[in-house]
This record gives C-alpha cells, sequence and structure tokens, in this order.
C-alpha cells in the first residue's frame, strides 16, 4: 500500500545550480532549474523508501 508523505524542502540557488534539501530527513539533490531539483529531490526521496528496510526487517535484524 503506498502512502503519502510531505516533507519540507529547502531550494537555493549555489552558483549555477538550484540545490534542493529535505529537512526532515537530510536528503539533498541540485539541477539546474528550481523544477529540476525539486523534481531530483522527489527522486532521490523516493529511492531511499523503496531501498530502506522495512520496520518488520529492522525488527527481524534487532532480534
Amino acid at each position: 500500500m503506498d502512502k503519502t508523505r510531505q516533507f519540507t524542502a529547502v531550494i537555493e540557488r549555489e552558483d549555477d545550480l538550484f540545490v534542493s534539501l529535505c529537512l526532515e530527513l537530510d536528503v539533498a539533490s541540485q539541477g539546474a532549474t528550481v523544477e529540476e531539483a525539486r523534481d531530483n529531490l522527489v527522486e532521490a526521496l523516493e529511492l531511499l523508501f523503496e531501498c530502506a528496510p522495512s520496520r518488520s526487517e529492522r525488527q527481524a535484524q534487532s532480534s
């Protein structure tokens, strides 16, 4: 089941790029435009959640 999550993103210009940062998870990305920086951050967060162990996997590892 897919869940929708909301996080805070800060996007700032650094030289010729825009850097995006998810404050809650300390994940960053960048892009040539604000939109690209945001989209790249969303993709990075999606990958984080896909690769992160599930709660049941974490419980099994700690047993």
